[in-house]
């Protein structure tokens, strides 16, 4: 008799914390504000701004540029060609540093942001994936379902795991940093996790299905990746891998 009232009180439990930590994800979905032309040859793997410019960084062996882009047209004001061997990942910009990963290679690149000019190459330990910062350290994704804190050397600081309703969430991909929270996309998803930096909470999720309408996929199109927040005047942007168009955004809650 008390094992089987011990066995409910724990059941109860498990339930009730279930629902404390499926209550705490807030949903939301995509509403288009503006729709700009992006270039259908960027395979994205990082998208961001620094002082209102935005900038891009794409991948495939051979085909893996970073771009100074001009929004309205989507095409590139300056680029920069990385060799076959390399498949660039994300980038983001610190302290006027522009750095950019690589997938496999275990390599960073190191440039200056204003010129576009060489810095160094660094060793990196892991997969990159995606890269952004808070401001004070470069926060990166490789794939599973932790984020890496980085100095300026790209050393790891810290680490945390990302959980979703208690469960780690992998395939953390391509990041942004908006207003104290790391936005994450899910690879092969069309979901934007919201996660606490400090805890590895997931707090939101937004649903991004549909954003790019079936009349516009091609052959070549592929998932959704790419997240921009210009903090000059607070618009989030988001495009995708090979595809036609980058939209400007604003989440709202489902009731």
């Amino acid at each position: 008799m008390m094992k089987t009232l011990f066995g409910t009180v724990l059941s109860c439990l498990a339930l009730t914390v279930s629902f404390t930590l499926s209550a705490q994800v807030r949903q939301y979905r995509v509403n288009v504000v503006e729709e700009y032309p992006h270039d259908e040859t960027s395979y994205t793997q990082g998208l961001f701004f620094h002082e209102g410019q935005m900038y891009e960084s794409t991948g495939q062996n051979g085909s893996s540029t970073f771009r100074k882009v001009d929004m309205e047209t989507g095409k590139p004001l300056r680029k920069l060609d990385f060799a076959r061997k390399y498949f660039v990942e994300g980038s983001v910009v610190l302290d006027g540093c522009l750095y950019i990963l690589t997938w496999t290679s275990k390599v960073a690149f190191i440039y200056d942001i204003e010129t576009l000019e060489y810095r160094s190459t660094v060793s990196y330990p892991r997969q990159g994936w995606g890269l952004t910062t808070d401001g004070e350290s470069l926060i990166a994704s490789d794939g599973s379902s932790r984020l890496f804190f980085l100095d300026r050397n790209l050393n790891t600081l810290r680490s945390v795991q990302v959980r979703l309703r208690g469960k780690p969430l992998n395939y953390l991909n391509e990041l942004e940093y908006i207003d104290g929270k790391i936005w994450a996309n899910v690879y092969t998803t069309n979901m934007i996790a919201i996660i606490d930096p400090v805890s590895g909470n997931v707090e939101g999720v937004v649903d991004c299905s549909g954003l790019l309408p079936d009349k516009l996929k091609t052959s070549r199109t592929d998932v959704l990746n790419g997240i921009a927040y210009d903090g000059r005047t607070g618009n989030v942007y988001l495009t995708g891998k090979n595809w036609p168009r980058l939209y400007q955004v604003k989440i709202e809650e489902k009731k």
